[in-house]
């Protein structure tokens, strides 16, 4: 028997085991700490998006938005507002440290009330991948270019960082945000009306949602940076058994260009892997 084939057997039996321990308990879930949306939001149209020169002689944390890019998040903040229209809607905003992110959140948050606003906080470790310092125009494009052919994930610039470097510190701000959510659910907030709005840049968007939702190597490198001010937004779902996960929208799954199975989590489709399976070792590996 292969490994794989024992890994499954072994979910397998597990299941049946709680399946048929339900019958005589009752389990208790865990306090569910998700809100009813997270909302990713890619900055708007930077200066250094208009003109790869300005990194020349501006830092990349205080390029600015253009003019195009402000109108990109107002409108944003509009689209938001429709989006969270609950009545007893409450939001908590994170956003990176970066000039363009912070004008960006300056747009959105006249459209929230300051009763509806939970918190605002800074985030470093959502910033955009570094690159280097003041740059030469022409050793990044080369590098860019180096780069599509290599791999977005493992490509290391020459002085700055690979995407797995985003992704460790992406990775490390995950339990950040759910201990910060699981506060506000002690405090007694409804979680199903809070919403997270993360304002943050189009690499580290696709990599907190890497991790968030266990992609594979492959299937992030098959995927697309989403377009200036575009809404990213994963939704709780839940079962009849009380167990929750957060969904990616699918109008949101095919612009980043992803497969069907990078919308849920992959511990979710463990989860599921009885119904894949049908319970009779009728399973395929794929």
């Amino acid at each position: 028997m292969s490994r794989r084939m024992f890994f499954v057997r072994h979910l397998q039996a597990r299941h049946r085991l709680f399946s048929s321990a339900s019958n005589n308990f009752e389990f208790i879930h865990k306090p569910d700490f998700r809100p009813r949306r997270i909302i990713l939001l890619r900055h708007g149209e930077s200066l250094g998006n208009a003109d790869e020169s300005a990194y020349v002689t501006t830092a990349d944390w205080r390029i600015p938005l253009t003019k195009l890019g402000k109108e990109q998040a107002a409108e944003a903040g509009k689209c938001l507002r429709e989006k969270i229209s609950e009545e007893d809607a409450k939001v908590i905003f994170y956003h990176s440290p970066y000039l363009r992110t912070k004008q960006t959140l300056d747009e959105l948050l006249p459209y929230f009330s300051d009763s509806e606003i939970l918190s605002c906080l800074e985030e470093p470790r959502i910033c955009e991948q570094q690159i280097g310092n003041f740059q030469n125009v022409q050793q990044v494009l080369d590098a860019k270019k180096e780069r599509s052919k290599f791999g977005r994930f493992f490509y290391r610039f020459p002085s700055g960082e690979a995407g797995l470097d985003v992704y460790a510190r992406v990775s490390s701000y995950i339990p950040t945000l759910v201990r910060d959510l699981d506060r506000y659910r002690r405090s007694g907030i409804d979680m199903d009306n809070v919403n997270v709005v993360i304002v943050t840049h189009g690499l580290a968007l696709r990599l907190f949602l890497m991790r968030w939702f266990q992609w594979s190597v492959e299937c992030f490198e098959e995927s697309q940076n989403p377009g200036n001010c575009q809404l990213v937004t994963m939704n709780k779902r839940k079962d009849n058994e009380g167990h929750s996960w957060m969904e990616l929208e699918e109008n949101d799954r095919r612009a980043l260009c992803l497969s069907d199975a990078c919308a849920v989590p992959r511990n979710l489709r463990l989860h599921r892997m009885d119904s894949v399976c049908g319970m009779k070792g009728d399973f395929k590996p794929r």
